[in-house]
């Protein structure tokens, strides 16, 4: 990856992508510090200090980078963005003007993505008139009354939703002139931005088992293995990224004028990951809502504050269902994303057949077996990554150091996929040609 970088660093051309991404990161990394008016931003750090790092608080803040905690402009971060193309997948499947907007190409796209830009603005309105009366309520609003209360209201919103579509440009123009997908470049350098507080966690807990004999054996030992953990999921994120099920495909031979075409044996790949994160951000995203109930409720005791309690991150409950949901969106997001029957149809009208299967409905029928063993490996492998971090801190009571394996899939999902977008334009540059 690093030799990578370096001989992407010597072209011209890819240096200035380079530099214009990491230009627009560094904005954006700006961005995060710069407060909003009329917010006690000492206030709310004490708030967030005062917050279980894996209650929605922490979330929201991890994946800002921190900007929520700080109460700034870029306090709501890419999440409205993300909630608005989840809604225009789901969309496009239930709406025939949509599907078949998807289906004209280029123009179809770009109308999609224009009717997602509307729908990330209306989100972000709605999120940051909730952020605004949570704020108001936590005490961390200076005005709150009379014509003084809604201007203040009103900045405040304002404020926060200009902050989600300013982000949402900067993507845009990371996928313009930069390297990389934008939107993910930024939720990376979010996500990155909060890894040494992580390790900040990691460093206290060993200094505790040095300073307290009662807690040494304890923590000397969990403290770096949480490091060792961390390098493992990361090795097998790498590993299920890469790895495929390969269908062999036999295309017969055919005459046309003068020319032989066909006879040879290729295979048809299908990705483990084929999802890749999706089903988590669809099953956090669904977890995420009784957490957000309980920013306004705010329960004391009974039934309802137990009921609260048991979707923290860190609860059993909040694992099983994160399980269950992780399982039932990959499934359904292949089932999305693939059709075997057209398929089957694509490779018979291509004169292609798997060898010992008949084409048509048997050929559909074998594609759609392999397709529901594969999604389930790869399901068990989300569920895997996303589980791990947030059952080591239940099982050891570490707080603050359940970096979710939702953020460690982005962070290298986002880092493979940009060294692989260098070497594809490097390739491109040093293509000699036929005649070479």
């Amino acid at each position: 990856m690093f030799n990578t970088i370096k001989n992407a660093w010597r072209i011209p051309e890819l240096r200035k992508k380079i530099l214009f991404t990491l230009v627009v990161v560094v904005a954006f990394r700006f961005g995060s510090v710069i407060p909003v008016p009329f917010l006690d931003a000492s206030g709310l750090a004490e708030l967030m200090q005062s917050a279980n790092q894996n209650t929605a608080l922490g979330y929201i803040n991890m994946l800002t980078g921190g900007a929520f905690s700080y109460a700034s402009l870029f306090a709501m971060g890419i999440t409205p963005y993300i909630n608005s193309s989840i809604i225009m997948q789901l969309l496009t499947v239930a709406i025939p003007y949509l599907e078949r907007l998807s289906k004209e190409g280029e123009a179809g796209r770009k109308k999609i993505g224009t009717i997602t830009r509307y729908v990330t603005v209306v989100l972000g309105l709605l999120q940051g008139v909730a952020y605004y009366f949570y704020l108001r309520n936590s005490g961390i609003v200076k005005y709150t009354s009379g014509v003084g209360g809604v201007f203040v209201a009103f900045v405040i919103v304002l404020c926060f939703t200009a902050g989600t579509a300013l982000i949402m440009w900067m993507g845009e123009q990371i996928n313009d002139k930069g390297i990389g997908n934008g939107i993910s470049v930024i939720l990376f350098a979010g996500i990155v931005a909060r890894l040494p507080v992580t390790f900040g966690y990691v460093w206290q807990y060993f200094q505790l088992g040095l300073t307290s004999p009662a807690n040494s054996a304890h923590y000397l030992v969990l403290a770096p293995l949480f490091i060792v953990l961390f390098l493992g999921v990361i090795w097998v994120i790498v590993f299920m990224n890469e790895a495929e099920r390969r269908v062999p495909v036999q295309y017969a031979k055919r005459v046309v004028g003068r020319k032989m075409y066909g006879g040879q044996s290729t295979f048809l790949p299908i990705k483990v990951a084929m999802s890749g994160v999706m089903p988590v951000i669809f099953a956090s995203s669904i977890l995420f809502v009784p957490q957000f109930i309980h920013f306004f409720v705010q329960p004391e005791g009974g039934f309802w504050k137990a009921f609260f309690d048991a979707f923290e991150q860190t609860g059993w409950v909040y694992i099983i269902l994160y399980f269950l949901l992780i399982i039932v969106f990959a499934y359904f997001y292949m089932s999305i994303q693939y059709n075997p029957l057209e398929m089957a149809n694509n490779l018979r009208q291509n004169n292609g057949t798997i060898p010992g299967i008949r084409p048509g409905r048997p050929t559909a029928d074998f594609i759609g077996k392999i397709l529901s063993k594969v999604t389930l490996i790869g399901a068990l492998f989300l569920a895997f990554v996303a589980l791990v971090p947030i059952i080591y801190t239940r099982v050891t009571g570490m707080g603050g150091l359940s970096l979710g394996g939702t953020s460690v899939i982005i962070i290298v999902g986002v880092a493979l996929e940009t060294v692989k977008q260098m070497e594809s334009q490097m390739m491109m540059r040093h293509y000699k040609g036929f005649l070479d």
